[in-house]
């Protein structure tokens, strides 16, 4: 993927990404993983996991999956290792590959269920990968997206109201990256576009009631950790502002009398099997 298509290669490279893809993982799983049983897959089905990472719902996919061959595919090579170090007892039915989602080294065809997880809304042109998944899935298969929202995180106002950085900092962040920060409500409309049927939205609550406090927290603190500096140079503040803003959500999460919530748009759409 050339660096105009991974806008956020350096984020995405930073220690705190890692820590993101386990917290989110822990917070998000538990309340998606019902979502899989409407595919209704064969018990040897094949699945592509596009945007790995380090394997967290690769290796989630495969316990869930215990006939599957499944690959999991991503840009970064160092995060590919890390997830075949971790995962190696899942080989050699479960495989991982460093490789560029806008042009998958995959099959026409093959796949009987294609994941994107956490992916949109880092990247532009979203739906040519959104195609790209498409092809490598077989006529009657299924994809998969979580397609995060920033519009959707909602935290209580206090000395500072973190609702200033969802709708002002980061929009401006991500408008000088060419990435839309509200391509969860626009993936719906991007899948029907490919003519997917039966498309579906969910949403998963991650809250302080749904989510242990201190695991919602660590999402909010990797995305300060590795965010910070980008967003303060493309939205023209300081990050002494910006890293405020992220630890007025944290005070807030932490607060055992206070709550915050993320809504996690979760899609699926089945390819016509003709």
């Amino acid at each position: 993927m050339s660096q105009d298509r991974n806008p956020q290669a350096e984020q995405m490279a930073d220690e705190s990404m890692i820590r993101n893809l386990t917290a989110q993982a822990n917070a998000i799983w538990p309340q998606e993983r019902a979502l899989f049983a409407r595919y209704n897959l064969p018990p040897d089905c094949r699945i592509a996991d596009i945007g790995c990472g380090s394997g967290e719902i690769t290796s989630r996919l495969a316990a869930l999956y215990p006939r599957a061959e499944i690959v999991g595919i991503d840009i970064l090579e160092h995060t590919v290792e890390l997830a075949r170090g971790r995962y190696a007892s899942f080989a050699p039915r479960v495989q991982f590959q460093q490789g560029d989602a806008f042009e998958l080294k995959l099959p026409s065809g093959h796949f009987d269920l294609v994941v994107c997880r956490h992916v949109t809304q880092s990247i532009p042109e979203p739906e040519r990968v959104l195609a790209e998944m498409k092809r490598i899935a077989r006529p009657g298969g299924w994809l998969h997206v979580l397609s995060e929202d920033y519009r959707m995180l909602h935290f209580m106002p206090g000395h500072l109201d973190p609702d200033r950085l969802w709708q002002e900092l980061v929009p401006a962040a991500c408008k000088g990256m060419g990435v839309d920060e509200r391509i969860g409500r626009r993936t719906w409309t991007l899948l029907r576009a490919l003519g997917l049927e039966q498309l579906t939205v969910d949403y998963v609550t991650v809250d302080t009631l749904r989510v242990p406090r201190e695991t919602f927290a660590a999402i909010i603190e990797a995305w300060r950790d590795g965010y910070t500096g980008v967003i303060s140079q493309q939205a023209g503040r300081s990050e002494a502002e910006v890293r405020a803003y992220f630890d007025a959500m944290i005070t807030n999460i932490l607060h055992p009398e206070e709550y915050a919530v993320w809504q996690v748009p979760v899609l699926g759409g089945r390819k016509p099997a003709n």
